[in-house]
């Protein structure tokens, strides 16, 4: 017999409800990561009185009743309302593509005109077969927004052109046609009060963790029936395929002496002379009364090992790679692959809730 029933590399979204749930039904469970704390990407820490989403906004957004019922087991939850906002130069424009964007865009008022102006502009390209994801976008939402809030924004996230990235990348831009700013169309919506990290706590109480781990550092010997590994995949095998390629993101934090920087939790800049994606000012998501405020800059850049890898690159050349990564995962049963970097997957929070109790219910 085996010490544990389940390790459990990495004390993320996955990792933790896995974990959460297998104790609840009388197995043990040794849960494992890297890192110095809990709760993976979503970990909040406290500073100036502020719930600082350490490693990027985290909104909690979904339509699965039976998932929000379930998170809000572990936190109450505020009504924050994701209102993002973006700057293009000296223009401030409303995120998601609504009649506030347009309004502003073409000084117009009527959802009529804005379809006339954007079909106008889409006719004249004659694009038929986008060949690359600027074609792509062009056909989707015409010349202006292309140019003033997706172009430059879109070649910082990727480190490449837009005219270099396969169209698929953007399958859809939605465009609303209504004076509405919420950027989510999911039923449910929010922020944790006092922060995500309260959430893993509860998660994991009672459950044996050990931090400033790594899994390759371990010993030998097997100390679990099973493993349930939530790092990347082509790292556990040793890279022996070759790497996958990821985006990795830099934050620069900044605690500034005023209340309010910039009048919202996030603020995108699309012009490409701005070196960083968005500013987010931490105080908006829980509307918190302080005499300062933290803002952290946004800074996308290309993973290389050594750094933590944020977004899968998911065209064709490395889906391909994945698939002879899942081949090799095939002949490990003993092995459970999953969450965002097991999987080589973007998970929204929900969907990461929601592949664990799912994979829960497929051990048991």
């Amino acid at each position: 017999m085996k010490e544990y029933d389940y390790l459990i590399v990495g004390a993320g979204l996955f990792g933790a409800v896995f974990a959460h749930e297998m104790s609840a039904k009388g197995k043990k469970c040794l849960v494992i990561d890297k890192r110095s704390h809990i709760g993976g990407n979503c970990y909040t820490e406290k500073t100036e009185g502020i719930n600082i989403h350490k490693y990027g906004a985290h909104i909690f957004h979904t339509s699965d009743r039976r998932i929000w019922e379930y998170i809000n087991q572990f936190a109450e939850f505020n009504n924050y309302i994701n209102s993002p906002v973006a700057i293009y130069k000296d223009e401030l424009y409303n995120l998601p593509f609504n009649m506030n964007t347009f309004s502003k865009m073409w000084n117009i008022k009527t959802p009529e005109e804005a379809k006339a102006i954007i079909k106008s502009q889409i006719d004249k390209l004659n694009i038929s077969e986008p060949q690359n994801l600027e074609e792509q976008a062009l056909k989707l939402v015409g010349n202006d927004v292309y140019e003033k809030l997706i172009k430059g924004y879109t070649e910082k996230q990727w480190g490449r052109k837009c005219s270099e990235l396969p169209a698929f990348i953007i399958k859809r831009l939605p465009l609303r046609f209504t004076y509405d700013n919420n950027y989510f169309n999911d039923r449910y919506q929010g922020i944790p009060i006092g922060g995500y990290t309260q959430i893993f706590e509860k998660l994991l109480n009672g459950i044996e963790v050990k931090l400033n781990i790594n899994y390759k550092d371990m010993s030998e010997e097997k100390i679990a029936e099973k493993t349930v590994f939530t790092g990347c995949i082509d790292e556990f095998f040793d890279y022996r395929l070759g790497e996958l390629e990821y985006r990795s993101v830099r934050f620069e934090n900044e605690i500034a002496d005023k209340e309010n920087y910039q009048g919202n939790a996030v603020v995108n800049y699309t012009d490409a002379d701005i070196p960083y994606t968005r500013i987010i000012e931490h105080k908006h998501f829980e509307f918190a009364d302080t005499a300062k405020t933290v803002i952290s800059r946004e800074y996308s850049a290309e993973w290389k090992r050594g750094i933590e890898p944020y977004y899968p690159v998911n065209d064709e050349k490395n889906s391909k790679l994945l698939e002879k990564y899942q081949a090799l995962a095939s002949e490990r049963p003993d092995v459970i692959f999953g969450g965002r970097l097991g999987q080589y997957k973007y998970y929204d929070m929900d969907k990461a809730i929601r592949s664990a109790l799912d994979t829960v219910e497929a051990e048991s």
